[in-house]
């Protein structure tokens, strides 16, 4: 995954696995959660306002984004999700 560079300090406490997060800040059309992370990264699913994720630990800054990597309720494959459209 290029073009990806290490976290910032000040993120590092939200990034401890199986922390429960929950999606907010989205707008009408909801968060999209992407299968990579980045804005190219294809949209696996979108959720809305108050959906529960729990994160896995792991997390990137890519297009000027920290980018979360999440486990999603429906049981498939990790996914990404922009850290401006979560809560801890």
């Amino acid at each position: 995954m290029k073009d990806m560079k290490a976290i910032k300090f000040e993120e590092l406490d939200k990034v401890t696995g199986g922390v429960l997060t929950e999606v907010q800040h989205c707008e009408n059309s909801g968060a999209n959660v992407r299968m990579t992370p980045g804005l190219d990264g294809k949209v696996c699913a979108t959720l809305a306002n108050g959906t529960m994720l729990e994160t896995t630990g792991s997390c990137v800054e890519k297009d000027g984004i920290v980018w979360y990597q999440v486990h999603l309720a429906s049981g498939s494959d990790d996914a990404w999700i922009a850290g401006s459209l979560i809560g801890f």
